[in-house]
């Protein structure tokens, strides 16, 4: 009897505790905190973490994951482990205050508040502050202790100057000592001068020159000058410091530091410099010198040789600019120019790239560099109000003028790819304008490329969404092409040893493999007995694949997935395929995936341990399972699993340590562990979260009215009473069911309604997943939401009368559509609705400049046909064409900048609905896009939202918006937020 009252008193006291917790306001946003970056050093010894609320000062956490050492860097981030894992490294934020003061002072970007960094030994347990620090780099590999700073403008270390030009000081140095004697003579007759024209002599001469396209530049143009770039030894604390640094970088194992400076604007003497310092030696190479710009660096892994591009002829304001390719390797005296505009094979129409990411091959024989054609300057002497502005469409364009306005800057900066093979070999042109991509094949060592092109069938993506794409070899020697493919729906990659093409054929639904060696070409998926494609795809599209894990060594065998598990497939065509996962998801309905925790692995190896992830699609568990890759097919064995989700994984390059976010919609912390199995704790988050009523979520399956079953996720309070009656809001877009264990942070609302927030204020929320039939998507949002909504409607503690929709951009016109054929729900809310199907056909995506045509034919809209095809589909599933069956009153958000939903669409439904006298409302945010960015914005979309079904649903009184609006003539001066008591 004792035990029976004791249990009785404890769920007195847990009710009682559940019932005492606070429930969520829109207050709480801006604190509540989230993990952010977070790394593990190669050791995996440390782990360093940031914390970050949504508004305000993180804090960096350096943790020793194997024992108790926790340091707190208040506002670090940008955290990097040294590569011997000795230091870290990390800049701080000025405190949140300081800079939103600034911000509201308008103060100057100089004037700003400013990073500074620290530095901590790991072994010592110590640390050290730099102030005022504008970006630091780290060596990526070998035993090298240094660290390289640049500090911010007017800042200098008290340490000694490491001159830049050595020989340029000497030479200097000579010249005045020659000179002595003139000076001698010429200071008599300046002082003449002066006596007989003023002191005005005495100022220097701006001394112009013409440029190579024949404008006129000063020499004395100023120039924004660089900082100071310190050198530091981290375990001795040695500094070299540089003066007037613009940009830096080391070689991958820090034994070259190669810098860009500029010129000195108030002393002529000191010119701009590119300069390679040995880190070892101290010796210090002059580059180049003298010139206007120089970017696109790179050094081969050694750092004994090193490419980039510079001008120095043209004037500041120069519409044309001619770039060389300049080219230094260890001894010489100084870079040469290896290729420019009409010389060294190169005709006048094409110049050196400024803008391609020039690359040596991987052994360092082969420079890879940039090409562009010379473009036409506009023409200067126009006078802007005399001369028309206009875009033509052209109806052979590869693309609609939207589409190129917005890329046109991309297009402008597009490079054919070019090669050096040798010393004093001419440029070899690999790339074409007609291009999309080329490939270097095994890290640029392969004697060929690989160009893709979709010319030819650009026009058709308008209303296909995609292109036909045609794939060539190109030779590194000759630059000389053979065609590898016709036109498919594919993307092509070449191999890690370039010995095999490979591409996935959309239409064929399998694999092919092209040989280079044999030139031949072979399907290696013929013979596999399960989709290699999403089955479950409801679109009427030919399905994608489901991917690609990668290859083994020596390009042995391609490994694809198929839904659940891996199959090893040979390129050569003469091996079986093989389920190298044994069959074992799809046995245990489990989806396996490779987790590749080095970024840099090219192939897998014979005998290497795999660690794959595992995701149950039946109760959406997750976890881990291992088994060593080999010749056949292998069992996979269990690591574990459990009611959780894994979003972000990361491993220590050296050791078998690992860093896990794991999370459920009650946490999401980060852990450490060296066994997928037993996990430490090395955050506490959800400790915020503690005086609030939180939720619970549960998987929730029914049957929808075309009898096929669903499922969708419940969102419940903590403090859930059976016995009350709940108001409900569905939420939708596409399928979310398997988000069961994601963990849901209140937030401002973007778009849509946060679940935390309405969950913790006493609603429930269903998020049901909806299936799609081709052609009738309004019908499938019918057949999947109501039939979820009188399901739900049956149980004791929802109440039926106080039902809801909400959706955005998809959602949205799901929700706009529904109320145009039930009056089941007591409120909606859609934002960003597609209301005209008619309009929106034809009606281009700002953000993408595409035409909207293939998504309402092929993708997301899957009606599958086009308007003139099948009207009756169009017409039958556009919202705007039954306003007048709408009752539900309906609250639409539509922003004036929406890049994806026109918004003429929000505004024919909402003219519509104001027509007929229906009740309706329309925000929309000022110079906004088609999910809310600004933060004061999103706000503000939370406290209507909240207001308008807290009225519908729970009978709140109407804010002033609602009741009586906000007219233009009191916009920014009132935002009817207030309660209306009249």
């Amino acid at each position: 009897m004792q035990r029976l009252l004791n249990g009785l008193f404890a769920c007195l006291l847990i009710t009682s505790a559940s019932a005492q917790k606070k429930a969520l306001d829109h207050s709480v946003y801006d604190g509540w905190k989230s993990l952010g970056e977070r790394s593990i050093s190669n050791d995996g010894k440390f782990a360093a973490f940031v914390v970050v609320p949504q508004e305000g000062d993180g804090v960096l956490y350096l943790k020793n994951l194997g024992g108790d050492y926790t340091l707190e860097i208040p506002r670090g981030y940008a955290a990097l482990f040294t590569n011997d894992s000795r230091y870290l490294v990390c800049k701080i934020k000025p405190f949140f205050k300081e800079s939103r003061e600034a911000r509201i002072k308008k103060k100057k970007a100089d004037d700003m508040p400013k990073d500074s960094l620290i530095i901590v030994d790991l072994i010592k347990k110590t640390n050290s502050k730099l102030g005022k620090v504008k970006s630091f780099k780290l060596p990526k590999e070998g035993a090298s202790d240094l660290l390289a700073y640049l500090l911010e403008k007017g800042i200098q270390e008290p340490v000694k100057k490491e001159p830049l030009d050595s020989l340029a000081r000497i030479t200097m140095i000579a010249r005045i000592a020659d000179s002595l004697q003139r000076v001698s003579d010429s200071l008599r007759l300046k002082l003449l001068e002066v006596s007989e024209k003023g002191l005005s002599v005495l100022q220097p001469a701006k001394k112009e020159v013409k440029s190579i396209d024949g404008s006129a530049k000063t020499a004395s143009d100023p120039v924004e000058e660089g900082t100071e770039l310190v050198l530091m030894s981290l375990s001795s604390n040695k500094k070299k410091s540089f003066p007037l640094v613009s940009e830096y970088y080391f070689n991958e194992n820090g034994e070259k530091l190669l810098i860009e400076s500029t010129r000195k604007n108030s002393d002529t003497s000191v010119q701009s410099l590119v300069t390679l310092y040995e880190t070892t030696t101290g010796k210090l190479d002059t580059l180049l010198k003298k010139f206007n710009d120089a970017k696109n660096y790179t050094m081969d892994k050694e750092g004994t040789q090193v490419a980039f591009v510079a001008e120095r002829d043209s004037a500041a304001k120069s519409l044309v600019k001619h770039y060389k390719l300049w080219y230094f390797s260890k001894g010489q005296k100084e870079a040469s120019v290896r290729v420019e505009r009409g010389a060294n094979g190169l005709s006048a129409q094409l110049t050196v790239s400024s803008d391609y990411a020039n690359q040596f091959s991987k052994d360092g024989q082969s420079l890879f560099f940039g090409i562009s054609q010379v473009r036409k300057p506009k023409d200067t002497s126009l006078v802007d109000f005399e001369t028309a502005r206009l875009d033509v469409w052209h109806p052979k364009d590869d693309y609609l003028q939207p589409q190129q306005l917005l890329q046109v800057q991309r297009d402008l900066k597009k490079s054919m790819v070019a090669v050096l093979t040798s010393p004093k070999a001419p440029p070899v042109l690999l790339g074409s304008e007609s291009d999309d991509e080329l490939e270097l094949m095994n890290e640029g060592n392969a004697p060929y490329a690989l160009a893709v092109s979709s010319k030819n069938s650009r026009i058709e993506s308008q209303w296909q969404g995609f292109t036909l794409n045609e794939a060539f070899l190109v030779d590194i020697k000759d630059g000389s092409r053979k065609r590898i493919c016709g036109k498919v729906r594919a993307g092509f990659n070449g191999s890690p040893e370039g010995k095999y093409i490979y591409w996935y054929d959309w239409k064929a639904r399998n694999y092919f493999s092209y040989e280079v060696s044999s030139g031949v070409t072979r399907n290696i998926s013929s013979k596999v007995n399960v989709p290699l494609w999403d089955e479950e795809d409801d679109h009427p599209d030919d399905p994608p694949p489901h991917g690609v894990l990668g290859w083994t060594e020596n390009d042995e065998a391609l490994l694809v997935y198929d839904k659940n598990d891996i199959w090893k497939l040979d390129p050569a065509g003469l091996k079986p395929a093989i389920n190298l996962t044994n069959g074992w998801g799809r046995t245990k309905k489990l989806e396996l995936r490779y987790l590749k925790t080095d970024l840099e692995e090219r192939f897998l190896k014979s005998g290497q341990q795999m660690v794959l992830k595992a995701f149950n699609t039946v109760n959406k568990n997750a976890g881990f399972y291992e088994m060593k890759y080999s010749a056949s097919a292998v069992q996979p064995t269990e690591i574990s699993m459990s009611s959780s989700a894994f979003p972000v994984i990361s491993k220590a390059k050296n050791s078998n340590n690992y860093l896990i976010q794991r999370s459920t919609i009650k946490e999401s912390e980060l852990y450490a562990s060296n066994d997928l199995k037993e996990m430490k704790a090395l955050s506490s988050i959800s400790s915020q979260q503690t005086n609030y009523n939180w939720l619970d979520v549960e998987l929730v399956k029914w049957k929808m009215f075309d009898g096929k079953e669903s499922e969708g996720l419940l969102y419940k309070p903590e403090n859930f009473d059976p016995k009350k009656k709940y108001p409900v809001i569905f939420y939708f877009y596409e399928r979310d069911a398997d988000g069961l264990y994601n963990y849901r942070a209140p937030a401002p609302s973007a778009s849509t309604v946060n679940i935390p927030y309405f969950v913790s204020n006493g609603y429930l929320v269903f998020d049901p997943n909806i299936y799609y039939k081709n052609g009738d998507p309004g019908g499938s949002a019918y057949n999947s939401v109501v039939s979820a909504a009188q399901f739900l409607a049956k149980k004791p503690w929802v109440d039926a009368t106080k039902m809801a929709i909400q959706g955005q951009s998809w959602g949205g016109y799901q929700v706009a559509y529904l109320v145009t054929r039930t009056n089941l729900f007591a409120a909606a809310g859609a934002g960003a609705p597609v209301a005209n199907m008619t309009s929106a056909y034809g009606g281009i995506r700002w953000g993408s400049g595409l035409n909207r045509q293939f998504q309402y034919e092929r993708t997301q809209t899957r009606i599958g046909a086009t308007l003139w095809e099948r009207q009756d589909l169009y017409l039958k599933n556009s919202p705007l064409f039954y306003a007048d069956k709408i009752k539900t009153p309906l609250l639409i958000m539509h922003n004036d900048k929406d890049g994806a939903v026109p918004w003429y669409q929000g505004i024919e439904f909402f003219t519509a609905l104001r027509r007929l006298g229906k009740t309706a409302w329309l925000l929309e945010y000022n110079d906004e896009d088609h999910n809310l960015v600004e933060r004061r914005n999103r706000k503000d979309l939370s406290v209507r939202l909240g207001q308008f079904f807290d009225h519908y649903l729970k009978g709140a009184p109407m804010p002033v918006w609602m009741s009586k609006g906000v007219p233009a003539t009191e916009k920014g001066i009132e935002w009817g937020l207030e309660i209306d008591k009249h």
